[in-house]
């Protein structure tokens, strides 16, 4: 089911999200099967449930990339579940982040290069990866909302934080 997607002012997109403690449960399957759904539907590059309203450490990400980011590389669909973020080395990156709880508007955000993360699908199967670039950026952003945190929050240079359409013309308004 597609679900409502969370707007920035929503407090629930603040709070800090509970470890799933149940695998393999129908609930958590059919929590997942609906941020799959909602973050296709609205064409994201992922989705953690405290955007839709779930108090769960569950994120989905991943697969072909989304016209929100077409020259993206594309990363595995992965279901991550209680997900624990190591960064590699101190190397940060800046880039351009939106977010589907965000809509509208686009900032630089610094995230660490090189990321290890680990953690398990929704069926307890672990799952233990290194990653770089884009994959890594993802994964922090989609994490960081298990935590409360939203990517304008990161932003360090409010020049280069704003709309879409101002800061991107070229890009189809239903792309952000």
């Amino acid at each position: 089911m597609i679900r409502d997607i969370l707007r920035m002012g929503d407090p629930r997109l603040l709070r800090v999200s509970r470890p799933v403690d149940r695998f393999n449960t129908v609930e958590l399957d059919a929590l997942v099967s609906d941020l799959i759904e909602t973050m296709e539907a609205a064409n994201g590059a992922g989705l953690a449930a405290p955007q839709i309203g779930v108090d769960l450490r569950v994120v989905v990400f991943g697969g072909l990339p989304p016209s929100r980011y077409p020259d993206a590389p594309a990363i595995p669909f992965t279901v991550l579940v209680n997900p624990v973020l190591e960064a590699i080395g101190h190397e940060m990156e800046d880039g351009w982040e939106g977010c589907l709880s965000v809509p509208g508007l686009r900032g630089v955000v610094p995230r660490h290069q090189r990321l290890h993360y680990r953690g398990f699908d929704h069926k307890g199967v672990p799952i233990d990866r290194v990653v770089q670039g884009f994959h890594a950026r993802v994964v922090q952003h989609e994490c960081d909302h298990l935590d409360g945190v939203l990517y304008p929050m990161r932003v360090r240079d409010f020049s280069r934080f704003g709309y879409t359409d101002v800061l991107f013309p070229g890009m189809a308004d239903s792309d952000d």
